[in-house]
């Protein structure tokens, strides 16, 4: 057996910046309790860990106590939640994806210029949820080709679209193509609205997959990234399978015990499941590590400024603090074995 490790994969600046956030609130205010409105990344052992640690999970800012601490989880929120945390005098502390943040703004400069915003993604997604609620009434959320023909569209020359920053690229171009066909003056975003990190993770997996036998993507069934690398290995033919964690390994899988299978891991998915895994494989199957690297990634991102200013306020230092994204190093004893480079087909 082979397991395939591709770089990039599991966590992306804006989760690990999103879990400093918590990490740093913890730490500031030990002996109160800290809420987050919504999960803080779409993980299950991300937030049991921090349950672990006393933090409450809330999904109504009403069920948090007035003057409390609340962290905005990384998917963004409307800015009726906004408000109403404000109303609920609570120091708010927001770890907003700073690409989540970008869309965000694009909604609200494309409706004050009058445009009408179709939104491309899962309407029931937080992410969505955050973007539509900066504009409800200029914006309409298309999640495949056959919301088209149901659109409200008042002039088909002021039209812009957006996306979610986690979809799958697949399938987001074949909406965007039907969309372009529908609405030819259809304006375009300025950039890419899918991150940086779901498009690495999903295009290595886009090219390593069809040289293995299985796909195995470590990450929470609610985890959009994750799922969406699972649709990707099936869309180039290659059978898929999305775990939370090496409990969830079934060996009727790889019944010959030969198998090349390629690991990754969705966009939250921590790196100690991945190591888990691997030396399950190792332990189990004598299998042999191979590394399969794709794309480099070094991206920074600054501390929230709401969270810089209650560190200023209780007189502790934030200056030069950035979260930085590297590839995981592989050592015998985190993962079973030492990983070997592999030659990958392009």
């Amino acid at each position: 057996m082979e397991v395939v490790l591709v770089n990039p994969r599991g966590f992306c600046a804006g989760v690990r910046m999103a879990i400093d956030v918590v990490d740093q609130v913890l730490d500031l205010i030990p002996d109160e309790t800290v809420y987050v409105y919504h999960e803080i990344v779409h993980n299950r052992h991300v937030v049991e860990r921090f349950e672990g640690r006393g933090v409450e999970f809330v999904e109504r800012i009403e069920d948090i106590p007035e003057g409390s601490v609340v962290v905005f989880s990384a998917h963004g929120i409307p800015p009726s939640v906004r408000d109403a945390a404000k109303a609920r005098n609570l120091t708010a502390i927001d770890a907003t994806c700073p690409l989540v943040t970008k869309v965000h703004s694009r909604a609200v400069r494309y409706a004050r210029q009058g445009y009408q915003i179709l939104l491309v993604g899962h309407k029931n997604h937080q992410e969505i949820v955050g973007t539509f609620g900066e504009a409800p009434e200029r914006t309409q959320v298309v999640e495949s080709p056959e919301c088209i023909p149901h659109l409200r569209i008042e002039d088909p020359d002021k039209l812009v679209y957006l996306t979610q920053t986690t979809l799958s690229t697949d399938d987001a171009g074949v909406i965007i193509d039907a969309l372009k066909e529908a609405f030819p003056n259809i304006k375009e975003p300025p950039t890419e609205d899918i991150c940086y990190a779901t498009t690495n993770r999903q295009q290595a997996v886009r090219m390593v997959a069809p040289q293995c036998d299985l796909v195995l993507v470590v990450g929470s069934k609610n985890s959009s990234n994750s799922v969406r690398l699972t649709e990707i290995a099936e869309n180039v033919g290659t059978r898929s399978c999305r775990i939370d964690d090496v409990s969830e390994l079934d060996a009727s899988w790889y019944p010959t015990g030969d198998e090349r299978i390629l690991l990754t891991a969705g966009a939250s998915a921590p790196e100690d499941l991945v190591a888990a895994i691997c030396r399950h494989f190792v332990e189990e199957h004598g299998a042999e590590l191979k590394l399969a690297d794709i794309y480099e990634e070094s991206v920074e991102f600054g501390l929230p400024l709401s969270l810089k200013k209650v560190m200023e306020s209780m007189g502790v230092d934030h200056k030069d603090r950035k979260v930085t994204v590297e590839a995981p190093v592989i050592t015998q004893g985190a993962y079973g074995a030492t990983a070997v480079a592999l030659t990958i087909s392009r």
